[in-house]
């Protein structure tokens, strides 16, 4: 069993390297700078006490002010691993937004180790945006994202931007990305 402490190591130095070495969200880096990104790493072994954890973590989102914990990542290294039951499990947590009324309020973004588009091969590169080291859900709070994508000259380039960015970096980068240095 991993220790939450790494496990949280682990995922910011993936925030770090990728997400905003990478430039991956040009919004991550003002948030991470702030410390206003919260690490939460889930003990649940399955998909039903995730979703308890998925309900505190919302909640404790919409009641701490923005500049306290701007967004939230619930780490959850133990459920949900197999990445087709993770992906299943994305119309539960839009579920438990909706049943808790925060639709509109707070929005959930996925990522997987092994993250796979609908229309892409399991070693397509592209699949590295959405990859992280460990199952992870992404509690974001709308008003923040309007905010950002207001800011940014051009968000439509985003995706396409990073789809190009995995291909130059290809698996072995990606790799690369992780290994320790000196």
């Amino acid at each position: 069993m991993t220790a939450p402490d790494a496990v949280v190591e682990t995922t910011r130095r993936w925030l770090e390297r990728a997400v905003i070495g990478l430039n991956l969200c040009p919004f991550a880096k003002a948030v991470h700078a702030r410390d206003a990104v919260r690490f939460v790493v889930s003990a649940a072994r399955d998909a039903e006490a995730l979703q308890v954890e998925l309900e505190r973590e919302l909640l404790l989102l919409r009641g701490t002010p923005p500049e306290q914990v701007e967004t939230t990542l619930l780490i959850h290294p133990h459920a949900l691993t197999d990445f087709l039951d993770y992906n299943d499990f994305l119309d539960v947590a839009d579920a438990t937004v909706a049943a808790l009324a925060l639709d509109g309020e707070i929005q959930v973004a996925s990522f997987h180790p092994g993250y796979q588009y609908a229309d892409a091969s399991p070693d397509d590169a592209s699949n590295y945006t959405n990859r992280s080291p460990y199952p992870t859900l992404h509690l974001l709070r709308e008003s923040s994202v309007e905010q950002a994508i207001a800011a940014h000259p051009d968000v439509a380039t985003i995706f396409a931007r990073n789809i190009e960015t995995m291909h130059k970096l290809g698996p072995g980068g990606w790799r690369a990305l992780f290994e320790e240095q000196p």
